[in-house]
């Protein structure tokens, strides 16, 4: 199993990674979260540990980043601070689990499997398809550039046409699932919310667009560079 331990005192840091290594976890051990984010981008992990405070960027910033770019990896969050309203936020966030300082040794490691056994039963919230990531919880489309907070009915298109990636829906298909047979709304509607849509991804400089096809419908493909 492989770890990202973010911890910024350096003896406390050197101890960890030492007992981890022992008990055969292979770990990357970094000082801020600046470089915490950069790993966790780029290194693919079977759980991260974040302290929270940390220089450059604290933990709960680098835990909001890494799920507003889809990043599903278990997370354990280490604090010296045991106010209830940082485990409130941190867990609101997405972490898996809270663990505060000082902690035994032997309870890290409980809380580290247990992260671990929860992640091979873990169903994410998030779809991701290119350089974006659609969050179904919150409506929160993202990219590397920003993100936006979508409609309920500009969710609805956009989970649709996540989900069926190269699939092509017809105008009248989209009005029928979005909006229901007995709808009021006109059946133009939908352009309307296709260009709400092609604008979000504009602004977020997506590497997906929303092509269409005449007498056909609409499908979501990665654009040819």
């Amino acid at each position: 199993m492989k770890l990202l331990y973010a911890e910024d005192e350096r003896e406390l840091s050197e101890a960890v990674t030492d007992i981890l290594t022992y008990h055969n976890y292979i770990v990357d051990a970094v000082y801020d979260g600046e470089s915490a984010l950069a790993y966790a981008e780029v290194e693919s992990y079977d759980g991260i540990i974040l302290d929270i405070m940390m220089p450059k960027a604290d933990g709960l910033e680098v835990l909001k980043k890494l799920r507003q770019k889809g990043c599903t990896t278990p997370v354990l969050l280490l604090t010296a601070k045991s106010q209830i309203e940082d485990k409130i936020e941190g867990l609101d966030m997405g972490a898996d689990d809270y663990l505060a300082k000082p902690f035994a040794m032997g309870e890290l490691l409980a809380r580290i499997r247990a992260m671990l056994r929860r992640r091979d039963n873990f169903v994410p919230d998030i779809l991701k398809f290119g350089n974006i990531a659609l969050n179904l919880s919150n409506y929160n489309l993202s990219s590397d550039c920003g993100s936006a907070t979508l409609t309920k009915l500009e969710f609805q298109m956009m989970e649709l046409l996540m989900r069926n990636r190269g699939v092509y829906y017809s105008t009248e298909q989209f009005f029928e699932k979005i909006w229901g047979y007995n709808s009021d709304a006109d059946i133009g509607v939908v352009w309307v919310y296709i260009s709400y849509l092609r604008k979000h991804l504009e602004k977020l400089n997506a590497n997906v667009e929303i092509k269409v096809k005449r007498n056909i419908g609409y499908t979501l493909e990665a654009k040819n560079d």
